[in-house]
């Protein structure tokens, strides 16, 4: 018997996935490993039906339409060849990265394209600073490069290190709030007014009615800590919305090969991008900057911010309080982001639906490996994402807002020189519809309101050189 338990300890009784991913070493088995997998992917599929439906408003479609226009033409319809295209793409980057994550950190975390990070991608990119979303595309996969490049030096610690704290709790928090204003726009359950700016649509018309009915249902779902409550939201509001005249089952094929990959492969605009810019090459070149910048950090803080939390949860941290293996984990990042943006996809970063999994048991890269593996049997249901109306997928914007907003809590308001910048970044992503804008507002601000208060020496020189070329850019444009 002890000779039977000394051989298992020295790996001879051991199968090839226990001894791959080191499971006993981890206090784990290949079934909780699976089980904490599937957890995980049924927690954050929701990203297969809203992030087509959120990058075809950029212009990614073949009609080119964007913003209402698309959503108005129902244009999330997995049969126009570029929507399918992203599809494809989020399917297999969503999986290449989650593969990379669990065979090089063997760490059980996902990713997928990021909520917020599309969303940047679509509103403030291609129809805040008029960017096609080949140049879009391209700017991606110049963050992405970066990112890697950060990553295996020392810059990386140094950027972590100039941001002020409260200022990434409230880039984040005011996302959230973005995304969710998104999300009420597509259910039109808030829309533009002449008088008041923005009022209630119509709220007893059948796709809003839909939305809300979908609103409803995840929010009782989420109360009652269903596991993948935003994805059965989802799917019950689709079938909800058949009754209504809203959902239409015409022509779908429920199981069918992938959509191809050819409209979004490599579709990079460099020239355009390096030759865009009303300001003048100057003015172009500061918005390039200003745009690389935004994705590189937001991807950055977020994976930090998800993997530090999600780590800690499962005890997953040394006594310095550093994550296991949180290098390769960045690496990992930054390398789903820089293959993301060559399938088509805007950036990859790691999702905080990991910690669902991580709640299961999951411990080690076994449980990402099942999520990659989920992702590329996704890839022949894109019948499925056909059938799914905007107003099925605008209550997943409008929850994950709410879930992201939550960071706000842990802001020091009390500090008005640390409260007013974070109030800014919070207020003017929804209110100048722009993620950029409210990160360069709050980055602006932060440096003068230590100045004046005599503070000077506590914000970092990366925060003044950002500060000034903000300030620039935003003269240039003007």
């Amino acid at each position: 018997m002890n000779v039977e338990k000394a051989n298992k300890n020295d790996g001879g009784n051991l199968s090839f996935l226990e001894s791959f991913f080191k499971l006993p070493e981890n206090n784990t088995t290949v079934k909780t490993e699976i089980l904490a997998g599937v957890t995980t992917f049924i927690t954050m599929a929701y990203i297969i039906f809203v992030n087509p439906t959120i990058l075809m408003q950029a212009g990614m479609n073949v009609h080119g339409l964007m913003g209402d226009a698309a959503v108005k033409a129902g244009l999330s319809a997995i049969n126009d060849p570029i929507v399918g295209s992203i599809f494809t793409a989020t399917c297999i980057a969503a999986a290449v990265g989650t593969f990379i994550m669990a065979l090089y950190a063997n760490l059980p975390f996902a990713q997928a394209p990021g909520m917020g990070l599309n969303a940047f991608f679509t509103y403030s990119v291609c129809l805040g600073m008029h960017y096609t979303w080949h140049q879009a595309l391209a700017a991606v996969l110049v963050s992405g490069i970066i990112f890697i490049i950060i990553t295996v030096t020392s810059i990386r610690e140094k950027i972590v290190d100039a941001l002020p704290f409260n200022l990434k709790l409230a880039i984040s928090g005011g996302i959230g709030l973005f995304i969710a204003l998104i999300g009420l726009k597509n259910a039109g359950i808030v829309i533009s007014d002449p008088s008041t700016l923005v009022a209630f649509g119509k709220l007893t018309s059948a796709p809003v009615l839909l939305a809300i009915i979908g609103i409803l249902i995840t929010v009782i779902l989420m109360a009652r800590n269903v596991k993948g409550s935003i994805l059965i939201g989802i799917i019950l509001t689709t079938i909800v919305g058949i009754p209504l005249g809203v959902t239409h089952l015409t022509g779908i094929k429920v199981v069918s090969a992938p959509p191809s990959l050819a409209p979004t492969f490599f579709a990079f605009d460099f020239k355009g991008l390096l030759g865009i810019g009303k300001a003048g090459v100057v003015g172009g070149l500061t918005s390039i900057i200003m745009v690389v910048i935004t994705f590189t950090l937001v991807d950055l803080f977020d994976t930090i911010g998800t993997l530090v939390g999600t780590a800690e949860k499962a005890g997953m941290v040394d006594e310095n309080g550093r994550v296991k293996n949180m290098h390769k984990a960045l690496f990992a990042d930054s390398l789903a982001t820089t293959i993301g943006s060559m399938l088509g996809t805007s950036t990859v970063n790691t999702y905080v639906e990991s910690t669902s999994g991580v709640s299961a048991g999951g411990r080690t890269g076994l449980t990402s490996c099942v999520v990659g593996i989920l992702f590329i049997l996704s890839l022949f249901f894109s019948g499925l994402v056909g059938i799914v109306p905007t107003q099925a997928t605008a209550p997943a914007l409008i929850i994950v807002g709410a879930l992201m907003i939550g960071v706000v809590t842990k802001i020091d308001f009390s500090d008005f020189t640390e409260g007013l910048p974070a109030f800014f970044a919070i207020a003017f992503m929804p209110f100048s519809y722009s993620i950029a804008n409210g990160i360069a507002a709050a980055i602006i601000f932060y440096p003068i309101v230590k100045i004046v208060t005599g503070k000077y020496k506590e914000v970092h020189p990366i925060v003044y050189v950002l500060a000034a070329l903000f300030i620039f850019r935003f003269a240039m444009l003007s």
